[in-house]
């Protein structure tokens, strides 16, 4: 029997769940608004704690991720590298500094927490494809390609190493999408990316970039959660749910709200397409994050992109991926997935075909620039 536990770091709920691999009992399903982590991380901790219950290994957020290491054994630097974040967003407490501190709490707790990889951090996904890459998908998004993989094996009754599909997670904060061939990550288009997210604007043009660089002075990471579908629309996303969101833009075509739908739904359409590159042929396109939880909107992309793919003559089903908690997102379901992997539990295969133990390298890998920039990068951030 093990008994495992996930942590999903999203944008508006940090999401933990637990099971027990014996019974398949649900022992934590926990959704708590990020707001209050920031405030006081501690509270993860004390949440899993009041359970009251040995858990044989914890999978903690990894922000960008680490090749996979237990928690007490990750060094400052990975970890701050995992975040990083400028001094003056420290001093703002965005919600990236409850997450580091939350890791340091985990490095020094006396839990088994494992710190897992981003997509970058993985040896399937070809090196050509990681060039000048940090953000393929934050370590949150492989657990959502965990629980894909799990699902369509069990459903089909296949092998992982048979499952063949691209993943979308079309969450509060950004839209992502990963492609898996035979049971492995072979590449990702991580929130800022990609297309226009719902708060992020995803992917920025080099010459905004270079207009930002040079007019705001002190540019914090809080802009990469701007420019998205909700500053579009002009509502606050803090204030307005985005089943209205959804709602009022599926009424009326001529208002700003219209206009961020419609960018929305051609970026998860573009960001399949980027994928459709490395996975030629897939059996499915799941449908993930917080987004998927509203079934017009789940209509609505699969009447596009089911539009798309037959005119490219590819039969590809289209679902919402699995769930299994009531609160908690698939993505936290991954990440117990790999808990129990590394316990050598029932999922063990699952973390061997997807070579998680093989992760490797650090964020800042890849970046085929300069030698000075690149350390310049590495000593700011990793200090």
């Amino acid at each position: 029997m093990v008994t495992a536990i996930g942590i999903d770091p999203g944008t508006k709920s940090m999401d933990v769940f637990g099971f027990d691999d014996e019974t398949d009992e649900v022992i934590m399903d926990l959704a708590i608004p990020r707001v209050e982590v920031t405030k006081n991380p501690e509270i993860v901790l004390d949440a899993i704690r009041e359970i009251g219950r040995e858990i044989d290994v914890i999978v903690g957020p990894s922000g960008y991720g680490l090749p996979m290491v237990k928690a007490s054994e990750a060094a400052d630097t990975e970890i701050n590298a995992a975040t990083f974040i400028t001094k003056a967003d420290v001093a703002r407490r965005l919600n990236i500094v409850g997450l580091r501190e939350l890791m340091f709490l985990m490095k020094k707790s006396n839990l088994n927490v494992w710190f897992p990889p981003g997509v970058i951090h993985l040896p399937t996904v070809p090196e050509y494809r990681k060039i000048n890459k940090i953000d393929m998908g934050t370590a949150d998004k492989v657990f959502t390609a965990v629980s894909g993989i799990r699902d369509q094996a069990e459903k089909y009754g296949i092998e992982y190493s048979g499952t063949s599909f691209i993943v979308l997670e079309i969450g509060f904060g950004y839209t992502a999408a990963m492609g898996i061939e035979n049971g492995k990550i072979v590449d990702g288009v991580g929130g800022t990316m990609g297309g226009v997210g719902y708060m992020g604007m995803g992917a920025v043009d080099g010459e905004l970039a270079y207009a930002l660089a040079n007019t705001v002075t002190d540019f914090s990471k809080m802009m990469l959660f701007d420019g998205g579908a909700a500053a579009i629309s002009q509502i606050d996303p803090q204030k307005t749910s985005i089943d209205e969101f959804v709602s009022r833009a599926r009424q009326d075509s001529e208002q700003p709200v219209k206009l961020a739908y419609s960018a929305m739904l051609e970026s998860i359409i573009k960001d399949t397409y980027s994928m459709l590159s490395s996975v030629r042929e897939p059996t499915e396109i799941l449908l993930s994050g917080r987004f998927t939880r509203i079934e017009p909107f789940v209509q609505d992309v699969t009447a596009v992109l089911q539009d798309h793919l037959q005119e490219l003559g590819i039969q590809a089903g289209i679902r919402t991926l699995t769930r299994t908690g009531g609160e908690v997102k698939e993505a936290a379901e991954g990440a117990a997935l790999i808990a129990n992997g590394i316990a050598g539990g029932k999922y063990e295969k699952l973390v061997e075909t997807m070579e998680l133990r093989k992760s490797s390298g650090g964020v800042f890998s890849h970046i085929y620039m300069n030698k000075e920039v690149r350390e310049r990068i590495e000593e700011t951030f990793t200090r």
